[in-house]
């Protein structure tokens, strides 16, 4: 079994893989009568399918304790994915690169931790495990473009779990 170390979710850190959703991030507006920041163009949201449609769901996630076993990882062919928290502590990300063969590449499996704030926007085709709570359970916005065949998500089992520490 292999190990992967969790690290802080940073723009930087995060950049082969997606975007960060968060305020402050780069510059912001006044809105609403002065009574709000704007941040425009936080993410780039991306549809690669005519027949597919913006699906945005409500995700609760049961919380998870460290160390985490990462069995499986998914990715979006034709759209990004967005995960916005509504109620949440912290979260863990697990992405990884795309392999030669089109697979997810388990050894550069990166793990990050996300504080309150923080938000995240898979590119399209990024391997990435499901959200996972941590502390308490969680409930995030989630958006992509889905026409309800199985190219939405393609799930691969990985041959031996990576073991997820802090």
């Amino acid at each position: 079994m292999t190990t992967s170390f969790i690290a802080p979710l940073t723009r930087e850190a995060f950049a082969a893989f997606g975007d960060v959703v968060s305020a402050g991030l780069g510059a912001g507006a006044p809105a609403n009568q002065g009574t709000a920041t704007r941040f425009d163009w936080c993410t780039e949201l991306v549809n690669a399918r005519a027949t597919a449609r913006a699906n945005v769901s409500v995700f609760r996630s049961l919380a998870r304790a460290l160390p985490f076993e990462v069995r499986l990882l998914e990715q979006h062919p034709f759209s990004t994915q967005a995960f916005l928290p509504m109620v949440c502590q912290r979260f863990l990300v697990c992405v990884a690169p795309t392999a030669p063969d089109g697979g997810p590449d388990v050894t550069g499996l990166r793990a990050f931790v996300c504080g309150p704030g923080q938000g995240v926007n898979y590119r399209v085709g990024t391997w990435h495990h499901p959200i996972v709570a941590l502390d308490a359970d969680a409930d995030f916005v989630m958006l992509a473009f889905e026409d309800g065949s199985p190219r939405d998500c393609v799930v691969r089992p990985l041959d031996a779990p990576v073991r997820v520490v802090a």
